[in-house]
């Protein structure tokens, strides 16, 4: 039952706000139209009726005080006409013979249950006439006699204009509640947008408005906003300095070691280096993320290319297999982009021989597809495998051509910095390890 009304609901702030606003409504408008027509129009149409009936009751004991028919006939022609009724005594064969009324006729069935108790002779009524016309059968001592009357004397005539004014007067009230609401709720939207653009490493102006606790929720986003700003900001310009103080030291090592006799130990201390150097490299690539790199209109298939081409240069099977979509450009960090995707090239590259990358654009984001026929990802550790240093076992160790496991890591930093995911899977193509690099449009 739950999860029928959660698929009902509306998901969205407006559509829930405008949910809240108009059902309130809608059961007042819905309680008090009930409470009116059951009570006080049926009030209404009740004493009205026991007017009438004193008009007819007079109208039958003329009938009754006649010596003959046309007596009686002739006392009750006048004074029907100056009660606004017609009376044919004795009744046609069109009399209504049973009571008649609406099914959803009210007012007609108080008509009739007020009129009997005070009417004994009053044999059948019919209510549905579509002119406004009441028939009433009576049963006289000069035979059955058949009156027709306006039932405006009976009922009120005009239910339908408080139903018009109702309406009329709800809309209007959910017009203005509405417009009211939306002016409260925006700065909230414009909260949750700034909020979301900046995930997605794309910062908006945003000033606080609206209620006090959204101006106090606003501010508190904006001091949150600018200390992660300035957190990145002093850490990159740390970062550098330790690259620019790292690298010097293994330069001279490098620079030592080519100048002394070439031999086995040398060449393993070189390796050493090489493999520090790298490790530093990818460390510092992992910590810094391109965060002071500026969002900028870039083309996703140029950007691919350029990678592709770079690996299969150094005599790699690697190709850019199809594109879906319709490839445009996306406002990204182009820079950052690229590491990611050279960062899964070179993995795909490390564990399998073949690689096929393959892009997808979709309304709302671009995948890039990178899939190898290497020995794949076990489902149970590819969470793992997505986290700084992880080595899952010893063909992914340094000294034996593996990296430093900071690979998967960049690329999912970069992805999410982007307001996207990395996701790794299983290729159905070449049957190794898929991932899958989502960025945000």
């Amino acid at each position: 039952m739950s999860v029928r009304i959660k698929s009902v609901v509306p998901r969205g702030l407006y559509g829930r706000a405008a949910l809240i606003l108009i059902v309130p409504i809608v059961t007042i408008q819905l309680v008090v139209s009930t409470a009116f027509i059951q009570r006080h129009y049926e009030g209404v149409t009740r004493q009205m009726t026991q007017g009438v009936a004193i008009d007819l009751a007079f109208l039958l004991e003329e009938v009754a005080q006649g010596a003959t028919l046309a007596a009686s006939q002739e006392r009750v022609a006048s004074v029907a006409n100056a009660l606004e009724m017609s009376v044919t005594l004795p009744a046609g064969p069109d009399a209504p013979q049973v009571d008649y009324r609406g099914r959803f006729d009210l007012s007609g069935g108080v008509i009739i249950e007020t009129l009997r108790p005070r009417l004994q002779s009053l044999l059948a009524a019919d209510v549905t006439n579509d002119e406004g016309v009441v028939r009433l059968l009576f049963d006289t001592a000069k035979g059955p006699m058949e009156v027709e009357l306006p039932r405006r004397r009976m009922a009120a005539t005009n239910p339908h204009q408080l139903l018009v004014w109702m309406i009329f007067t709800s809309i209007l009230i959910t017009v203005i509640a509405y417009a009211f609401l939306r002016n409260q709720l925006r700065p909230i939207t414009k909260l949750a947008q700034a909020a979301e653009s900046f995930g997605k490493g794309r910062p908006v102006s945003y000033r606080p408005r609206g209620a006090l606790e959204v101006r106090a929720a606003g501010r508190a986003f904006l001091d949150m906003r600018a200390r992660i700003e300035r957190q990145i900001e002093q850490r990159t310009l740390m970062l550098s300095g330790i690259s620019h103080d790292l690298r010097t030291p293994l330069t001279r090592l490098r620079l030592g070691l080519s100048l002394m006799p070439q031999d086995g130990e040398v060449a393993a201390l070189q390796a050493d280096v090489g493999q520090m150097e790298r490790m530093v490299d990818e460390f510092l690539s992992f910590a810094r993320g391109d965060a002071m790199e500026g969002m900028e209109q870039s083309d996703v298939v140029v950007l691919v290319q350029a990678v592709v081409e770079t690996a299969a240069r150094d005599g790699s099977d690697v190709t850019l297999t199809e594109i879906e979509g319709d490839a445009d450009l996306v406002k990204m960090r182009p820079q950052a982009v690229t590491r990611a995707v050279e960062n899964l090239v070179n993995n795909a590259r490390r564990y399998g021989s073949r690689v096929a990358v393959s892009l997808v654009f979709l309304p709302t984001s671009v995948w890039i597809l990178v899939e190898d026929n290497g020995p794949g990802i076990a489902p149970d550790q590819r969470e793992e495998a997505l986290r700084p240093f992880a080595r899952l076992d010893s063909s992914r160790d340094p000294n034996r051509g593996g990296g430093v496991g900071l690979g998967l890591s960049i690329a999912a930093d970069i992805a999410m910095s982007h307001g996207g995911t990395l996701r790794l899977g299983e290729s159905d193509r070449l049957g190794g390890l898929k991932a899958e690099l989502v960025i945000a449009r």
